[in-house]
């Protein structure tokens, strides 16, 4: 039986607009009538509405916002509603007894208009041209409803000194507000202005001396990309930074000990040409890559976010770089086949040290339950039908896995599902309910390891959380998160390892799991997984460090044969039409290795597309990070060089002769 579609989250928002729409109208006629029941009900439900946008629905405030109907007018029209209520309630005379309260009001939002004059000033003094984490820079010296509740107990009562106690107390919080604000001004309480916080960033380049970078910019989304490479990085023998261009991403990166610098300003940025740093590290294109790549003295390196055989993997945007760094040769020959510009001398074969840590098969599964990782790709920009299963086939899929009761499903869509296609999103939602709807017919009991995981969690969230309010501004943030004690790196990774290892064991034998958080991390479900399905994506070719069977979706519209052709990475893998009428066959080769006619052709796939196991990757990753250095310690002695050579002679100081002055003819 299809499960019925969720309600559109657009309707939603038109819902709660019509709503607060309609709650003010109402306001309005019992206002006018006067009608105290209905007036109060109307503010009532006006007010619920406000806070289920502010909690829910935040996206429309901003359309408000931009249409000049923002908190504030709202509030202003809601509140004169009640005044106007209440003159008409009762005698003729009552303007005079209500004039002192409209002009208690009106001071009211005329403080309110000064707070927010003044809260720009502070904001402005409190945005560095510098963000950063994991650093020192103590040296910065980083450290209106009462109103409507009186108008309202005015109109039940018709008692004005309701109203005015309501807006004597928004006055006076007012006036504290604007206190504080003022007192932020000081020349004491401020944070050190901006030349103060370059002279201070210049010279902590000078003291840490930065060898090797991360660069990335990108949206809230996409830190993911960044974040798998922080590992790699942080075991380079050099002296690595990581530098953002965004400040809301100083807080996406994920736990390292690494120092962050966040340089939204170009001439900010370009001061790094004047430091040790040598070489970038760029784990995805973006607009403001080009203004990175401007800086001479940095040789620049692209490795991607994961590899794939998808037109991503061989932009033509590589060819900027110094080198491009990929994991073995099919990479290495999807370039040249692709023809983008990029030479085969600049491309360097590193491994994918990220994948260290997966686990290799063992063999078949030793539980009762076979697990199966549905791991779909997004939508991607260009509206190939092929790119996501979950549309054409996520459904189908899991509506096989689930009917074997031998199966405990894991599904961990990506984190980007949706953002183009709504279709995505939908299908998306969709196979969450049929794995809840699974869930509710298979019952077990849960192992009692929940304390421990709780345990676990709670020393990992005091390893990685700076513990800062939740309305701290990047300079409080700053101040918080300063340069970390010495081996939090390590316990970190303890950490994180026990609380893994707590989360599996924790869940009861046999339950499908829905995994969008954070933890555990793709790699981990690698690890407890006996079966891939996903997509042609950068998850089968990491999947194969395991060696483990994997099988892929074709919505592409090919045949199984054209797919093959098209797709190298798929070489190794079963292919799933989009009935996934090829599930049950496909599970019994996991469960019968004997069967499995595909394992060694995954042994050489991996070789080409990994690279050899030895060296391993973390170390051929050394080596070309040392080599990259090298080329820009090079570079930099050729251009000291040739600056000296070109140096002009004129400019040495010389003999001065005297020169006669022309006389004007007679």
């Amino acid at each position: 039986m299809p499960v019925p579609l969720p309600r559109p989250p657009a309707l939603l928002k038109g819902l709660v607009t019509v709503v607060l729409a309609a709650a003010f109208a109402a306001q309005a006629v019992a206002a006018l009538l006067p009608h105290v029941p209905l007036l109060l009900a109307a503010t009532a439900v006006s007010l619920a509405t406000e806070g289920v946008l502010h909690r829910w629905q935040r996206g429309v405030l901003a359309l408000f916002a931009k249409s000049h109907a923002d908190i504030t007018v709202r509030h202003v029209l809601r509140d004169l509603l009640l005044v106007v209520g209440l003159l008409r309630l009762g005698e003729q005379d009552r303007e005079t007894v209500y004039t002192p309260l409209v002009a208690g009001l009106l001071a009211f939002y005329a403080l309110h208009c000064a707070i927010q004059a003044v809260s720009v000033l502070v904001r402005r003094t409190r945005t560095l041209p510098v963000v950063t984490r994991n650093i020192d820079a103590s040296a910065l010296r980083l450290f209106g409803l009462p109103a409507t509740a009186g108008l309202l107990a005015a109109a039940t009562g018709d008692e004005p000194v309701h109203a005015a106690a309501g807006i004597a107390l928004s006055l006076a919080l007012s006036l504290t507000g604007l206190g504080a604000l003022l007192f932020r001004l000081l020349p004491g309480r401020r944070p050190a202005g901006e030349q103060e916080v370059l002279d201070w960033f210049d010279a902590w380049l000078a003291a840490y001396r930065p060898t090797v970078g991360l660069y990335f910019s990108g949206g809230s989304s996409s830190a993911y990309q960044a974040n798998m490479w922080l590992e790699p990085l942080a075991r380079t023998d050099g002296r690595p930074v990581i530098v953002l261009r965004e400040r809301f991403m100083v807080q996406k990166i994920a736990a390292t000990d690494i120092p962050i610098v966040c340089l939204p300003k170009v001439s900010t940025l370009m001061r790094l040409e004047h430091s040790t740093l040598q070489a970038l590290i760029h784990p995805s294109n973006s607009g403001k890559t080009s203004q990175v790549l401007r800086i001479p003295t940095i040789r620049h390196t692209f490795v991607n976010h994961g590899e794939s055989d998808k037109l991503s993997s061989c932009n033509p945007y590589a060819k900027a770089y110094d080198e491009v760094w990929v994991a073995g040769p099919a990479a290495r020959e999807r370039y040249a086949l692709a023809e983008v510009g990029v030479e085969d001398k600049d491309v360097v074969e590193t491994g994918r040290p990220q994948l260290d840590g997966v686990l290799p098969r063992t063999g078949p599964p030793t539980g009762k339950h076979t697990t199966v990782l549905y791991a779909p790709t997004w939508e991607g920009w260009d509206g190939n039908p092929g790119n996501t299963s979950v549309i054409a086939a996520g459904e189908n899929l899991v509506r096989a896995l689930l009917a074997d009761p031998g199966v405990r499903l894991l599904y961990k869509p990506h984190p980007l599902t949706g953002s183009v296609d709504p279709r995505a999103g939908a299908a998306d939602l969709r196979v969450r309910e049929l794995i809840r709807a699974a869930n509710r017919e298979r019952t077990g009991a849960r192992p009692a390891c929940g304390a421990e995981l709780a345990r676990c969690a709670q020393e990992l969230d005091r390893l990685t959380r700076a513990g800062f309010r939740a309305g701290a501004d990047t300079v409080e943030r700053m101040m918080l998160q300063s340069a970390p004690e010495p081996g939090r790196a390590e316990a970190v990774r303890r950490a994180t390892a026990a609380w893994e290892e707590a989360y599996w064991a924790s869940l009861p034998e046999g339950e499908h799991q829905v995994i969008t958080d954070v933890r555990p991390a793709l790699y981990s479900c690698f690890n407890v997984a006996d079966l891939l399905i996903s997509d042609v994506s950068s998850v089968i070719s990491d999947f194969l460090a395991s060696e483990k069977p994997y099988a892929v979706a074709n919505t592409s519209g090919l045949s199984e044969e054209d797919f093959r052709a098209a797709f190298p990475t798929v070489a190794a893998a079963t292919v799933l039409t989009p009935d996934a009428a090829g599930i049950p066959a496909l599970l019994e080769t996991v469960r019968h290795p004997e069967k499995d006619e595909l394992a060694a052709v995954r042994a050489e796939l991996k070789l080409r597309l990994l690279g050899p196991a030895d060296p391993p990757s973390q170390q051929r990753f050394n080596e070309a990070v040392r080599a990259l250095c090298e080329k820009a310690r090079e570079h930099r002695s050729r251009a000291a060089e040739r600056l000296t050579a070109e140096r002009p002679a004129a400019e040495l100081p010389g003999q001065r002769t005297e020169t006669a002055v022309p006389t004007a003819p007679r």
